[in-house]
């Protein structure tokens, strides 16, 4: 893989030279890192969190086929949820947020009585409270958001980081030199370096998901999709996603599922929209997402320029002086 692609990562430099106004409206990923006009579709996921089950086959499903090593299971006692968050050995990661109800967000499915009764599902038309639970979960499977504009590309000084083809961002483990200049640029907190465990592979590299490249370039699904039960995690080219995402919350607010939104979809937003986006039945914040991301390297081109004037000024001011010193 890295032989095919490595010329593909860009430096911060390099890419604005090449691409001076990609920051500012929809782009075509993949068409703004010089694939040619036969390039496949942006391929994408659309994670719809209101049929999330909660069941973390999508993680068992990413470990066992990209070879994460799987460590990191412990309960908090905080929570249901016992990997934690994203990072390096987490590709995927099933978040369990454990909410007092607020009526009327109902999804229509069966629930259990909470009074003494046993085995008994209510009835879902029912508008009696005491048939209802005081608490929903809201469960959702995070990954890596393959942004459009992705800082982690603009940061990495060996092309390790690349866009591929099919509009992902991929790190190819090989090229990479462990500097982790990846993991403060990504505004969502995703990529991470991998600390253990001890004889684990690609210890020390920067590691995230992939969007299963290796499968992708054989015509297959990723793994974490091929396995969802529920078909929350849908897989496929990102603008008949977001046209699906948009009829989902349509269908959830004539239902009165007010709260249902869409994160991650919008091309003008600060990262320019996001290959992996989510419907969701709360703020961002509720599910540890940031509510209005930017991608943190928007600002260093001018920043660079306003450098460069600088040490000129300082260059031309040293020069007077020298010059005016001669007899």
């Amino acid at each position: 893989m890295s032989g095919q692609v490595s010329d593909r990562g860009s430096g911060l430099l390099s890419r604005w030279s090449v691409s001076p106004n990609s920051l500012w409206g929809p782009v075509d990923p993949a068409a703004d890192a010089g694939y040619e006009e036969d390039r496949p579709k942006r391929k994408g996921f659309f994670t719809d969190t209101s049929i999330c089950i909660g069941c973390k086959a999508c993680e068992v499903a990413c470990k066992e086929w990209n070879d994460v090593p799987a460590d990191h299971f412990d309960m908090t006692a905080t929570s249901y949820d016992n990997s934690h968050s994203l990072n390096a050995n987490q590709w995927r990661h099933v978040a369990f947020i454990e909410q007092p109800r607020t009526p009327p967000a109902d999804l229509g499915m069966p629930t259990m009585r909470t009074g003494q009764e046993t085995g008994a599902v209510a009835d879902p038309a029912s508008t009696d409270e005491a048939d209802k639970p005081d608490f929903r979960w809201l469960m959702s499977s995070d990954v890596c958001k393959h942004c459009t504009h992705a800082a982690c590309l603009d940061v990495c000084p060996t092309g390790s980081l690349f866009r591929s083809e099919f509009g992902t961002v991929v790190v190819q483990d090989d090229i990479c030199n462990g500097c982790g200049y990846c993991v403060p640029a990504c505004p969502y907190g995703v990529i991470d370096r991998r600390k253990g465990p001890d004889g684990s592979k690609n210890v020390g590299i920067a590691q995230k998901c992939t969007l299963c490249y290796d499968r992708l370039d054989a015509g297959q699904a990723p793994a974490c999709a091929q396995a969802c039960p529920t078909q929350s995690i849908q897989y496929g080219d990102v603008e008949e996603l977001r046209e699906r995402a948009d009829a989902r919350v349509q269908k959830l607010h004539e239902a009165g599922i007010m709260d249902a939104r869409l994160y991650g979809n919008d091309p003008d937003d600060g990262v320019g929209g996001t290959g992996a986006f989510f419907l969701l039945l709360d703020e961002p914040e509720v599910y540890g997402f940031p509510p209005d991301p930017v991608v943190t390297t928007k600002d260093l081109p001018a920043m660079f320029n306003r450098a460069g004037a600088a040490a000129a000024a300082l260059l031309v001011g040293a020069a007077l002086a020298f010059v005016g010193r001669r007899p």
